[in-house]
């Protein structure tokens, strides 16, 4: 097995370099702009000069919207146009006082495309965070600051960012998390529709805390986590009943003994630095500061928009917003509130908006660009959108995950800077032109996700077809890296060919969820591959934590040329599906076994061919429910490194699975001499016993991102208790 491929990745890169464009190496060199924004411009001018003149009669613009206004004119005055439309925007922070919303009549042609990109290497950021200044030192060293906004009740933020890094509202406990001490059935008000109390244990709760209808629980369940405004503390039965309920009443939106919950926002547990309060009823801010801060050295942002950038084409008239260019912005800074009812969803928090979010919307790329400190979704596309690009971007301390593909939000979700045209579905998609589709996804960092809503996964493709997803980076979640399918079972499903490739994909679920993978795969999936891509690290708190997951009804999907290892439960796991294919792969090192199979079925569940598993902690090799033979296995590597005896289902030997049972007729138990295993490097050696099954050596070196550059500081702050 190959190395690193430097000249193949330094071509490579020199290709995205020229294509997408970085500072002054962009397709429209800077000055050549037909109109410019600066923070000291004005609406007023022309916005067709780069600088102020000295004599303040003209000069750059001050907003993104007035260049957008004077784009459309431009349209009109040149309707035959054959070059690019570009407005480029100097460094500098521009604050969104509503979200920057674009529709069919701001959309360019394929000759003529519109172009807002950063003035040369400059790195301008469209916040929707508002800073806060006209701090108070009190006796005790904490920073107060008075809102009037608040107190009036026009404005209320849950996420706080303090030179650049994420801060966190008090939580309790400490570290860790409590226990549920008695489960109970519904309360009359929430009967048939979830769950909405629980007991608990003396001491954890306490109806005379401050701003009691504030604080928020948060239980776990196995995939996802709910969080709920408390109604009332009973401390006599020793019962918290929520101000909503969880998403339904199966058994994975239950509130049973023994499971997690934490209680955030508990303004008596402010006391460690680093955290903050916002009094709703007197507008009082207050925040601890962490050494070395002083107020007059601090930049302090609270979010007040929900959205920065809404792409708005109208799917039912076929008007689309297509041919726009996004390169080297950054949006940051997103509000997000917990509604009265709560946040609770069956699963991936698929519910939630996004900053840059769109529907309608064709042939549109966001490049070099970068979505930090949000508090849903990073990037979505919702009904109607096909063929747009998100390319070496970086999205960062989101407080949900990175990328929707197939949903963006429904409009009861949608706040009212949303137009009434946005309109959304979970459905496939009832004709062509609702379709979402032809997606590329590449060479971006997507890390640091879950902040707020820990269910929320990497990148995320429900009914849509014929998506790229490849070499990007993705880690430091705690659900699912990929999840891939919005159809349980063998029903219609829109999710098929789908190429997953060159992905790398790591530090997964750290323990805070369950029944999560690297990769999560759902429904009938014909042409979709999963393929040279490096899972690894992927850990769950109870049962799951797989690196390659087929769930329920996963069909036709082929799974290639990946490396998968370090995973709390399995390297692969399919719960059930039909011919799947798993081919040319290394698993190595799982935990509790190496692969599994959960349910039988009348057809073939999968192949199991040319790969090469490997391990040494004494574990099994298959768990779980191999009772049948319809799955097949041969041509396979199987060695256990610390020596501990390889045994099959039914504690039959190799040679009787061969015989028994017919499979791996062909396979080897022997040591694939891999290179160093325990440091991670899993080159064969001259030697290997893998070619003599035909396994094919791959460089996994190549998963990753082609074009590794920090367009954002990477600020990977835990939140209290997911430790």
């Amino acid at each position: 097995m190959s190395g690193p491929n430097h000249l193949w990745r330094s071509t490579l890169w020199l290709i995205v370099t020229l294509s997408l464009g970085t500072g002054r190496t962009a397709a429209v060199a800077a000055q050549d702009a037909d109109y410019f924004v600066a923070p000291g411009g004005n609406d007023q001018w022309s916005g067709r000069l780069v600088e102020p003149q000295a004599d303040g009669k003209d000069g750059p613009l001050a907003t993104v919207g007035r260049a957008q206004q004077l784009v459309r004119e431009l349209k009109l005055a040149q309707p035959d146009r054959d070059r690019p439309i570009v407005v480029a925007v100097r460094g500098g922070v521009y604050r969104l006082t509503t979200p920057w919303i674009l529709g069919p009549d701001d959309a360019g042609t394929s000759r003529a495309p519109v172009i807002y990109q950063a003035y040369g290497s400059e790195r301008p950021i469209l916040s929707g965070g508002v800073p806060i200044s006209g701090w108070q030192v009190d006796p005790q060293g904490r920073w107060v600051v008075d809102l009037p906004e608040v107190r009036a009740g026009a404005w209320d933020f849950s996420q706080l960012f303090v030179n650049d890094q994420r801060r966190f509202r008090p939580q309790l406990p400490k570290a860790g998390y409590y226990k549920i001490a008695k489960a109970y059935e519904p309360s009359p008000a929430a009967e048939g529709k979830g769950f909405d109390r629980f007991g608990f244990a003396p001491g954890e709760l306490d109806p005379a805390w401050s701003n009691l209808t504030d604080v928020e629980i948060m239980p776990f369940h196995q995939w996802t986590a709910s969080r709920m405004h408390i109604a009332s503390i009973d401390t006599e039965q020793q019962i918290v009943t929520f101000q909503g309920h969880t998403t339904g009443t199966s058994f994975w939106a239950s509130l049973p003994e023994g499971h997690r919950y934490l209680v955030v926002n508990v303004r008596e547990a402010l006391t460690e630095p680093g955290e903050w309060y916002l009094d709703r009823t007197s507008g009082q801010l207050i925040y601890l500061p962490r050494a070395g801060e002083e107020p007059e050295r601090t930049d302090v942002v609270a979010p007040r928009l929900p959205h920065l950038l809404l792409l708005v084409g109208n799917v039912a008239e076929r008007r689309w917003v297509e041919h726009v260019q996004f390169r080297g912005l950054t949006f940051a800074h997103t509000n997000w509130n917990l509604p009265p009812g709560g946040q609770a969803f069956p699963q991936a928090e698929i519910n939630l908006g996004a900053a840059v979010a769109a529907v309608g919307t064709r042939h549109v790329a966001l490049q070099n660009c970068a979505v930090r400190h949000t508090g849903e979704y990073a990037v979505a596309f919702g009904a109607g959108c096909r063929d747009n690009r998100l390319e070496a971007c970086e999205l960062v301390d989101l407080g949900a995950g990175g990328v929707k593909i197939g949903y963006a939000m429904s409009q009861a979700a949608a706040t009212s800077d949303v137009p009434q045209a946005w309109s959304d579905s979970l459905q496939p998609a009832a004709n062509e032109d609702e379709a979402v589709s032809h997606h590329t996804i590449r060479d971006c960092l997507i890390a640091h996700g879950g902040r707020l809503h820990p269910a929320a996964v990497g990148v995320w493709i429900g009914h849509s077809p014929h998506n790229t997803i490849e070499h990007n980076e993705v880690h430091d979640f705690y659900y699912t890296g990929f999840s891939v399918g919005w159809s349980w079972g063998y029903g219609p499903s829109q999710a098929h060919h789908n190429d997953i490739g060159f992905n790398h994909v790591y530090d997964i679920g750290q323990g805070v969820l369950s029944d999560m993978g690297g990769i999560y795969t759902l429904g009938i999936s014909p042409g979709t591959v999963i393929h040279d891509n490096c899972f690894h690290d992927v850990t769950s708190y109870d049962y799951g934590g797989w690196g390659l997951y087929t769930d329920e009804g996963s069909t036709g999907i082929v799974m290639k040329n990946n490396l998968v290892y370090r995973c709390s439960r399995g390297s692969f796991h399919q719960h059930y599906g039909k011919e799947n294919r798993v081919e040319n792969n290394i698993l190595a090192c799982a935990g509790q076994h190496q692969l599994q199979r959960t349910r039988t079925e009348e057809h073939v569940s999968f192949f199991f061919e040319r790969n090469i598993v490997y391990w040494d902690n004494g574990s099994p090799l298959l768990g779980s429910n191999w009772k049948d033979d319809n799955f097949r296995m041969d041509h396979n590597v199987y060695f256990e490194a610390s020596g501990a005896p390889i045994t099959f289902p039914g504690d039959l030997t190799f040679a009787q699975w061969q015989q028994q049972r017919g499979q791996d007729q062909h396979s080897l138990i022997a040591d694939p001499l891999f290179e160093n295993p325990g440091a991670g490097d899993f080159r064969l050696k001259n030697g290997s016993p893998a070619a003599q099954v035909g396994f094919q050596p791959f460089d996994y070196t190549q998963a990753g991102r082609v074009s590794p550059r920090s367009l954002t500081a990477e600020l990977p702050p835990v939140p209290p208790g997911f430790q």
